[in-house]
């Protein structure tokens, strides 16, 4: 059907919409803290829904119907519904962090996940830890929005085939308008806008789910039917081979862990829980947004089989990749009007995690390195002002990790690759302060150290799946991490001793 004039007026009234909305809550920030984790007066269920949309990027949406849809030799790899054993681990994890982690992220004023590392360990790891985020966050982001340039890309080139650089102007777009609100909102204009675009997104999905029953003959049961006879109904795959992502023993083990780290280390979701009236309502938030997370995967993987199934009678468009098979379908397929609405559905998802990595970056930066390091800190509407410009700065490099990674291949799985080498050394030092009364600061930096070396060896030169890697790199991490600490203590001890 191509992308006709209402549905680009569709789209436009959302991004000058959502746009104009956040950019009203400038009025609110006062302080750092206002910028940073806002007033902690947002109810608990909203925060919960801020989560979701924060961790619910084009990622998922063009990448999850891409993996249902795909057809491999290997079914636990994609084309079945096997990654939802995966989200199951989503939600073990959320339990966990609610029990070991909230409680001490909520004793004293904290402002980002990393004062946890100071306070136990010194300004070294903290540091440390901060920078590792620094390093991941941008590069796994920048994947997210290089996503969401093959959606407007797809768009584009359905109304002006030829023009050139789709891709870039699509990313100057999404990058564009999202520093603006994100600049001027600070963290209350990245939650209530989340919860618009979760909104905005579920809504589309859905839109999209109802066409495509109605296109297929025979609706869902021919999804049922079809699907079965591909093998692609699959849920559960007891597999034990490591180099498998999808399996039931690396969604639950694997998922749990990486779940850990992304909610219960990573500034992007700690912050959410951080701005949460207390430690009771960061859990209820942080534990209700797992099954809220559960049920929109199995849309977004439904969606996918009514995508395969589709195309079985129908011509498949042509792609680079399957990742481009949902934005090809919206373009293609759907009547004027929906299509732009699934369309700013996707942007919505892109927009929302975007906006949360911009304030939780700027976050780290002022708070863990230039409030502690700087000789005269600046202070008040100062230091305030300087908060929005490092948000800017931020921005401008996420817009060009974005440009770089154009050829870093599948979107879904690259960025939970870069994520997951990077968190498990995090986990790792975070289990061991929790845990560990022994461990000392010379420790954690070995642990931490060896460990990142140890991943990205794992990453080169070893075919383990990715949903395996937080669990190993917290494993190394703290074991080195724990000898490091005994063997110093008592070096020291017998150094006392003999003096």
């Amino acid at each position: 059907m191509g992308f006709s004039p209402l549905d680009y007026g569709v789209l436009l009234v959302y991004l000058a919409g959502i746009t104009a909305f956040g950019t009203r809550f400038r009025r609110t920030q006062h302080t750092v803290a206002d910028y940073f984790i806002g007033a902690r007066t947002i109810p608990w269920w909203i925060i919960s829904l801020s989560i979701v949309a924060t961790e619910t990027s084009t990622l998922t949406l063009v990448g999850v119907p891409a993996i249902a849809y795909a057809t491999y030799a290997r079914p636990e790899q994609g084309g079945t519904l096997t990654y939802l054993q995966v989200v199951v681990g989503y939600i073990i994890a959320r339990v966990l962090i609610s029990v070991l982690f909230i409680p001490a992220y909520f004793t004293g004023d904290m402002l980002t996940a990393y004062e946890f590392i100071n306070r136990r360990f010194g300004a070294t790891a903290k540091h440390v830890t901060a920078s590792l985020f620094l390093i991941m966050r941008p590069l796994a982001e920048g994947v997210r929005v290089f996503a969401a340039s093959l959606v407007l890309g797809a768009v584009i080139a359905a109304s002006l085939p030829g023009l050139p650089h789709l891709w870039l102007w699509s990313i100057l777009i999404v990058g564009g308008l999202t520093l603006v609100y994100t600049f001027e909102g600070g963290i209350t204009a990245v939650i209530w806008t989340d919860v618009i675009q979760l909104a905005i997104y579920i809504g589309g999905s859905l839109l999209a789910a109802v066409e495509l029953l109605r296109l297929i003959p025979g609706g869902w049961g021919t999804v049922v039917a079809e699907a079965g006879r591909a093998g692609k109904l699959q849920v559960l795959s007891f597999s034990w081979d490591p180099t498998v992502p999808f399996t039931f023993w690396a969604g639950l083990i694997g998922g749990t862990f990486l779940t850990m780290a992304s909610h219960g280390t990573d500034q992007l979701l700690v912050q959410r829980l951080l701005t949460c009236r207390s430690a009771r309502d960061s859990q209820k938030a942080l534990v209700a947004s797992g099954f809220i997370v559960f049920g929109q995967f199995v849309l977004f993987l439904l969606v996918g089989l009514m995508l395969f199934t589709f195309y079985r009678f129908n011509p498949v468009p042509p792609m680079v990749t399957n990742d481009e098979v949902f934005p090809a379908f919206i373009v293609r397929s759907l009547p004027h009007g929906v299509a732009g609405l699934v369309i700013a559905a996707i942007f919505a998802a892109a927009m929302s995690n975007l906006s949360a990595s911009l304030n939780s970056l700027a976050s780290t930066t002022v708070i863990d390195f230039y409030v502690p390091l700087a000789a005269r800190p600046m202070a008040g509407p100062e230091l305030l002002r300087f908060s929005r410009w490092l948000t800017a700065i931020w921005g401008l490099v996420l817009i060009g990790i974005a440009i770089l990674a154009r050829g870093w291949g599948s979107v879904f799985t690259t960025g939970l690759t870069i994520a997951s080498i990077v968190y498990g050394p995090m986990l790792g030092a975070f289990l061991l302060g929790r845990f560990s009364p022994r461990a000392t600061q010379t420790g954690v930096l070995a642990g931490l150290g060896f460990s990142l070396a140890f991943m990205i060896v794992v990453r080169l030169a070893t075919p383990l799946a990715w949903t395996w890697y937080v669990l190993v790199g917290a494993a190394v991490c703290m074991g080195v991490g724990y000898v490091v600490s005994r063997v110093a203590s008592s070096e020291k001890q017998g150094f006392a001793r003999r003096t």
